[in-house]
C-alpha cells in the first residue's frame, strides 16, 4: 500500500483511500448509464450485443487504469454519447441517413482518429487543431447531437413515430411503451433535481422493473452470449475504396473526441482546483495521451470512440483527487460484465405487442428501458447552447443550420457538413472572411464537393 500512498499522494491535502474508493464509485454510478446504452446503439448495426458489452467494459476499464496511473487524475472514460450515434446512424447507417460503411469499416476510421489523436498529444499540436472549428459550431454540435439522440429516444420510446404525412407525430400514450418511457424519463429526472448520485442508472433499473412487472419487458429471453466477434475485426481495405468519405468520417471522429476531452478535463480540473492561475493543466499531456490511446483500445475491442466523461465531477463532488478514482471506477466496469443479465433485458426491443401504432406511422425498434436515459443525456447536452452569440447571425445561423440538419435531416454528418459550409460562405459575405482559419475553407469545399459528387 505504501507505493500507492506515495504515487497518488494519499495523505496530502486530505486525500485518503476512503475518498478515493468512493469518488470512483460515485463517478461509475453516474456515467454507468453506458453499459446499457452502449451494446443497444450499437447493436443496430449488426454488432453481436454480447461483443460490444465486453468491448465496453473491457475498453473502458483499461482508458479509466491509463489515466489513473498517466495522469493521475480522477478522470473515467467509456464510449462517448455522441461519437456512438454518429457510428451507428452516420457512418454505418445506409444512405440517406448514413455513409453506408460497414462496422468493421467504422471501427477502423476509430482507429485512426484515434491514432492522430495520440500522435497530435505527443507531438503537442492538439492546440492548434482545436482552433480550426469556430466556438459557435464548438457549442452546436454536441447540443445538435444531444437534440438528435432526445429525437432517436423520443422514437424508441414510442412517444413522438414516424409518420408519412408530416414526418413525425405523436405516439399512442395510451400504449404501455410510451408510458413506460414516460415514467422513466421523470424518474430519471426527479433524481437528477433531487442530486442522487447514479440518478439515470437507477432510473435504467427502475423501469427495467416496472416493465418486467407489467409485461412490457419479457424476461423469458435467454443471457446474451458474451464473445469477441468484434474484437479486431477491422477493415481497412474499405477505407481505401471510399477515401473521400472515409476522410470525412476520421476528421468529424477526431473533432469530436478533441472538443469531449477539452471540455471535460477543464471542467473537471477546475471543479477539483487542479488548474494553475493562468489557466493551465499541468499533466495535460498524459491526460490527452491517455485519452487518445483509449480511443484505440476501444476500436481494437470492437467499440466506437472511448473518451472523458464529465460525470467524473461527480466523484470530485464525493471526494476524488486522484487517479486512484479512476482505477477504482476501472474496476467497477469490469465488475459490470457480470450483470450481463441484467443489461440484456434492458436492451431488447420490445417489439409491437404492447404499442398500438398510429395508421400510416412506420415503426421503428422498440427499447422503453434505455429511451428515457438517451432523452434525458440529450436534454443534457443542451447547456452549451447559452454560450453562441444569438444576436450575431455570422455565429447562430450556422449553429442553427448545425442543429436543424442533423435534427430534421436526421443526419450527424449533415448537420456538421451544414454549419461549416454555411459558417465559410456567410463570414466572408460580411467582411468577416479573415475569422475563418484556411483549413475550415477547405473542409467546407470538401462537403460541397461530396454533396456534388458523391451523394
Amino acid at each position: 500500500m505504501e507505493p500507492l500512498r506515495r504515487y497518488f499522494g494519499i495523505g496530502e491535502n486530505g486525500v485518503t483511500f476512503r475518498r478515493e474508493i468512493v469518488g470512483g464509485i460515485t463517478t461509475f454510478a453516474t456515467m454507468s448509464y453506458i453499459v446499457f446504452v452502449q451494446p443497444t446503439v450499437l447493436a443496430t448495426t449488426g454488432m453481436s450485443f454480447g461483443s460490444v458489452l465486453l468491448a465496453t467494459c473491457i475498453s473502458s476499464a483499461l482508458a479509466c487504469f491509463l489515466m489513473g496511473m498517466l495522469a493521475r487524475y480522477p478522470i473515467a472514460l467509456a464510449p462517448g454519447m455522441g461519437e456512438n450515434f454518429l457510428f451507428a446512424f452516420a457512418i454505418v447507417a445506409a444512405p440517406p441517413l448514413g455513409m453506408a460503411f460497414s462496422w468493421q469499416a467504422a471501427l477502423a476510421i476509430v482507429l485512426i482518429s484515434g491514432l492522430i489523436f495520440v500522435a497530435l498529444s505527443v507531438f503537442r499540436t492538439r492546440e492548434k487543431i482545436i482552433t480550426i472549428l469556430p466556438p459557435c459550431l464548438i457549442n452546436s454540435i454536441g447540443p445538435a447531437i444531444g437534440l438528435f439522440i432526445g429525437l432517436v429516444g423520443l422514437q424508441w420510446g414510442g412517444v413522438v413515430v414516424s409518420y408519412a404525412p408530416t414526418m413525425l407525430r405523436i405516439g399512442s400514450l395510451h400504449s404501455g411503451v410510451a408510458l413506460l418511457t414516460v415514467l422513466g424519463l421523470f424518474l430519471i429526472a426527479a433524481l437528477h433535481v433531487w442530486r442522487v448520485p447514479g440518478g439515470i442508472l437507477i432510473g435504467i433499473l427502475a423501469t427495467a422493473g416496472a416493465g418486467i412487472l407489467t409485461g412490457i419487458i419479457p424476461t423469458s429471453t435467454e443471457s446474451p452470449h458474451l464473445n469477441f466477434s468484434t474484437f479486431f475485426q477491422l477493415n481497412f481495405i474499405e477505407l481505401i475504396n471510399r477515401w473521400p468519405d472515409a476522410l470525412v468520417a476520421i476528421m468529424l471522429f477526431l473533432f469530436l473526441d478533441m472538443f469531449d476531452t477539452v471540455g471535460t478535463l477543464v471542467g473537471v480540473s477546475n471543479q477539483a482546483g487542479f488548474l494553475k492561475p493562468d489557466g493551465t493543466l499541468p499533466r495535460a499531456g498524459h491526460a490527452f495521451f491517455a485519452d487518445a490511446v483509449g480511443t484505440c483500445i476501444g476500436a481494437l475491442c470492437g467499440t466506437s470512440t472511448v473518451t472523458s466523461y464529465i460525470e467524473s465531477a461527480t466523484g470530485v463532488a464525493a471526494g476524488a483527487r486522484t487517479g486512484l478514482a479512476a482505477i477504482v471506477t476501472g474496476v467497477c466496469f469490469l465488475g459490470a460484465i457480470f450483470l450481463a443479465p441484467v443489461i440484456h433485458i434492458a436492451g431488447q426491443d420490445v417489439g409491437l405487442a404492447f404499442y398500438n401504432l398510429p395508421p400510416d406511422a412506420l415503426h421503428v425498434a422498440m427499447y422503453p428501458v434505455v429511451a428515457p436515459a438517451l432523452i434525458f443525456v440529450g436534454f443534457l447536452m443542451m447547456a452549451p447552447l447559452r454560450k453562441i452569440n444569438w444576436e450575431d447571425i455570422t455565429e447562430s445561423l450556422p449553429a442553427f443550420f448545425t442543429i436543424a440538419m442533423m435534427v430534421f435531416g436526421y443526419g450527424i454528418t449533415e448537420g456538421i457538413s451544414a454549419g461549416i459550409i454555411s459558417y465559410a460562405a456567410i463570414k466572408p459575405i460580411a467582411g468577416k472572411g479573415r475569422e475563418v482559419h484556411p483549413v475550415l475553407y477547405v473542409i467546407a469545399l470538401a462537403f460541397l464537393a461530396r454533396y456534388a459528387f458523391l451523394v
